[in-house]
């Protein structure tokens, strides 16, 4: 069994973001591209946003700190520490309002596994 303090990933990909061109940080802490379940920890500084992009399969978020906008086609979500949303099969755009950081969850569909295309 593994564990680990999301609060101290959250701290360290944030401090990452801080020093990074894109102002985005990100660590995987569960999976990876070939596992059907990834997990990931990902920083953004405030005013820096995702552009919009295609889900590689089922994708919730979690915001552990700061302040979101997730945008989908007319729909747009926000939210804030200890929010959760499922977001919609279609693409969508993730800004951060405040220097933010949100665990990603992605159940790949098996092309994405495997190799198939991203939008």
């Amino acid at each position: 069994m593994e564990s680990m303090s999301l609060d101290d990933v959250a701290a360290e990909q944030l401090a990452a973001a801080r020093e990074s061109p894109s102002g985005r940080a990100a660590r995987t802490v569960h999976g990876g591209r070939r596992s059907a379940l990834r997990q990931t920890v990902l920083a953004v500084l405030a005013g820096r946003e995702l552009a919009e992009h295609g889900n590689p399969g089922e994708v919730t978020l979690q915001v552990l700190r700061g302040r979101i906008r997730v945008t989908a086609g007319e729909q747009s979500w926000d939210g804030g520490m200890g929010d959760y949303v499922i977001i919609p099969p279609e693409r969508h755009a993730l800004t951060a309002v405040e220097d933010s950081v949100v665990l990603l969850s992605v159940v790949a569909t098996p092309s994405e596994m495997t190799g198939g295309t991203r939008e």
